[in-house]
């Protein structure tokens, strides 16, 4: 059952592996006998589903989790339920391709208009002569 991101992206089941591990979160003596935590992995930059834009944006986004082969990896300890936890890292991973689908919008560059720059040098030199009156009287 692929994971669905928006209406047009899908993650098909063969981009993401999952890898069941002991936990150090919540559980008690149970957190030592069962493996409760998951380790999601997404091949990200192998996925034909997302766009190369869409992919680069999720490289930033992810920071520490993209890996030098290019997957997103994703752990989960924080329930004692192994299935709650694979249910919060799918969650997270569709939360971050989403984020990443977001096109940021462009800075557009200003320029202070005539009269504040005047105000600006005219409050400037006030204080400097203010500053020059402090001196030693001959």
């Amino acid at each position: 059952m692929p994971l669905i991101v928006t209406d047009k992206i899908d993650i098909a089941d063969w981009e993401i592996t999952e890898q069941f591990v002991r936990s150090s979160g919540p559980g008690g003596q149970n957190v030592n006998k069962v493996s409760t935590a998951v380790e999601l992995r997404f091949e990200a930059a192998r996925s034909p589903h997302l766009p190369e834009p869409v992919k680069t944006r999720l490289k930033r986004l992810a920071g520490r989790r993209w890996t030098k082969d290019g997957a997103v990896v994703i752990q989960v300890e924080d329930t004692r339920s192994q299935a709650r936890n694979r249910e919060i890292a799918r969650e997270r991973l569709v939360e971050l391709v989403q984020k990443a689908l977001v096109v940021p919008k462009r800075r557009v560059k200003t320029k202070p208009t005539k009269g504040s720059v005047e105000r600006r040098i005219k409050a400037k030199k006030e204080r400097g002569e203010v500053k020059k009156l402090r001196g030693r009287v001959d």
